[in-house]
């Protein structure tokens, strides 16, 4: 072979590989959309059943053709606190098995020429299939209007490119195996410790066992890899796909790095102990094929054979991973007992789930929850202090205010990287609701703090709210608890109908409102009340009807998740509709409300 066509080969084959990792890159990422986060959503609600969590990684790493994946999402879930450490365990070891799909689907170009099953068989292998798949594709995304459709269309150019990649890889290596420093080299690898290291460097600068085994077994069809010098690379392979999820782990709390450690422990304990029996067996017994030459159908079945057998022999044996992974990463004496990881949204929004857009969306949506809940208490906290002030709730509300900032701020920035990601109409929507309420609960926030320096104030000077004015006072707590409330909840399940009951509420809020102002102004009159209470009286009440306010911008941001139109709903034209009477929920809803609160 010349210096020119050595330089031919090299190019025709890195450009196969590039093919291959675009398409699985494509194929993943198509399906991964199709789920539409419902995977991920599946393994929140896992339970501790081992057998289940190992079928749900294997469907999942299926589903997204990448253990890797699997794996970095489930040290975010840790990390966020959503799964528990012993549940990801069985999840780590079921995406070993679903990693192999993907070998198998590239077996195919092992039926070409296989006239056991007809020629029509042929119409079966990558030959055929690539561009036909490749055509149905562009043909979806040409005819293909909706989302979802264009998606299926992704799905199948995905694949039409992972199998041309496999061909230009399979036509490239083939001049290979003329060579007799290409035999050389693949004989040399019949030492384990070499085949592993190799297997094992490539995965991980891979950043996919699926790709490196992928190219393994375009290698077999040079003829010159055998049993011996392919089983340790296998071996490798598993090995060096614990990269990423060790990658991901870094920066992560204790129970997300021992997650990360539970992949690698399995991986290198299932290595050496699967490769001790296979030695033992061949110095022993003997093994017949050992030398014999594999093909990408017996390189993708040993691939699956090794991670089932692996997967039932540490499934008795599973707690002890977790036990493994918890003594390698100690808990300190400042740790809780049971390292129970506070939520917060710094945990919440972790950049792992930016991997699967569906999934960063609704973590963005938790934080914004957890704002909210933060705002609610912050509220009670503060009006409580006009009945009995506590400088320890003060401090209380002060550091809920920092961490509800700090969850903003940090929330912009991820949303503004969800952003970045390919969204559909659907998850566009959402995301601008999600810049809307990050605002409005902030604001709310902030609301609770003018009313805690309100009390401060009247701590100061020694001074109290008549009886009659607490007696009022409460009444507009109450209602404003539970509309906080309502709109906390409304944006937590995407509850259409929670937050069309918003907008009466924050309606008979408002009347509220006005009733004790002129109450309070008919106390000022008769000399019942001092000027200086009343201006505060006057401020912490229109504090308290503008976070009634932001809520029923809450409920209209909800709503408007659910308008297909690209306008969407106008708060201001909403509201105006609304309250003509026109709509019967609306009216229904405002009676019920203005007699649960009616000022007598």
């Amino acid at each position: 072979m010349t210096t020119i066509e050595s330089v031919k080969t090299i190019i025709s084959a890195f450009g196969g590989i590039a093919l291959l990792l675009y398409g699985m890159h494509v194929l993943g990422d198509g399906l991964e959309k199709i789920s539409g986060g419902r995977m991920e959503k599946v393994l929140e609600k896992l339970t501790n059943n081992i057998i289940k969590a190992v079928l749900l990684g294997a469907l999942v790493t299926a589903v997204v053709q990448s253990s890797g994946a699997t794996t970095v999402i489930v040290v975010g879930l840790v990390n966020a606190g959503i799964l528990k450490l012993r549940s990801a365990v069985g999840i780590i070891m079921g995406a070993n098995i679903g990693t192999t799909i993907t070998g198998q689907i590239l077996r195919l170009g092992d039926l070409a020429g296989n006239n056991s099953f007809g020629e029509a068989i042929d119409l079966l292998t990558p030959a055929y299939l690539a561009p036909f798949v490749a055509i149905i594709g562009m043909i979806i995304i040409m005819i293909g209007k909706k989302d979802n459709v264009k998606t299926i269309g992704d799905i199948f150019v995905g694949l039409g490119v992972l199998f041309t990649g496999m061909l230009s890889l399979t036509e490239a290596v083939e001049p290979l195996s003329k060579l007799e420093g290409f035999q050389n080299l693949f004989a040399s690898l019949e030492n384990p410790l070499l085949g592993i290291i190799a297997g094992a460097l490539v995965t991980a600068l891979l950043q996919s066992s699926s790709a490196s085994v992928g190219i393994l077994q375009a290698i077999s069809t040079t003829g010159v890899l055998t049993f011996a010098s392919a089983f340790p690379i296998i071996m490798g392979q598993n090995i060096g796909t614990c990269s990423t999820s060790l990658i991901s782990s870094m920066g992560a709390n204790k129970n997300a790095k021992r997650a990360a450690m539970v992949h690698f422990y399995f991986n290198i304990i299932g290595t050496v102990l699967f490769l001790s029996v296979i030695y033992i067996i061949k110095a022993t017994a003997g093994i017949s094929f050992w030398n014999d030459k594999m093909n990408m159908g017996s390189i993708a079945n040993f691939h699956t054979f090794f991670n089932i057998i692996v997967t039932m022999f540490f499934i008795p044996f599973h707690t002890l991973l977790e036990k493994l992974a918890v003594i390698t990463i100690r808990n300190t004496e400042s740790d809780g007992e049971d390292d129970i990881i506070e939520e917060s949204g710094e945990n919440i929004l972790d950049s792992r789930f930016l991997k699967s857009p569906s999934l960063a969306i609704q973590q963005a949506n938790n934080a914004i929850v957890y704002m909210g809940n933060l705002a609610k208490r912050n509220f009670t906290m503060s009006y409580e202090l006009f009945k009995n002030f506590d400088e320890k709730n003060i401090e209380k509300i002060k550091e809920c205010e920092d961490i509800i900032d700090r969850t903003e701020d940090r929330l912009n920035k991820y949303i503004v990287s969800i952003t970045d990601c390919e969204l559909n109409e659907n998850e566009s929507r959402i995301v601008t609701s999600l810049l809307h309420l990050l605002t409005d609960f902030e604001r709310i926030g902030d609301y609770a703090v003018n009313i805690m320096e309100r009390a401060e104030v009247m701590h100061e000077r020694e001074q109290e709210f008549s009886d009659e004015a607490i007696m009022d006072f409460d009444i507009l707590k109450n209602a404003l608890e539970e509309i906080i409330a309502m709109s906390i909840d409304a944006v937590a399940y995407n509850n259409q109908i929670t937050a069309m009951k918003i907008e009466p509420l924050e309606e008979t809020i408002d009347q509220i409102e006005f009733t004790l102002k002129n109450r309070h102004i008919e106390r000022l009159k008769s000399g019942n009340c001092a000027i200086d209470r009343g201006v505060l009286f006057l401020d912490t009440l229109s504090d308290m009807e503008r976070i009634s306010d932001h809520c029923s911008n809450v409920g209209v941001h909800v709503l408007n998740r659910h308008i297909v139109n690209k306008g969407g709903i106008n708060r201001h034209e909403y509201i105006k509709s609304i309250h003509k009477g026109e709509n019967k929920e609306y009216a229904d809803a405002f009676n019920e409300y203005h007699e649960k609160y009616n000022l007598k």
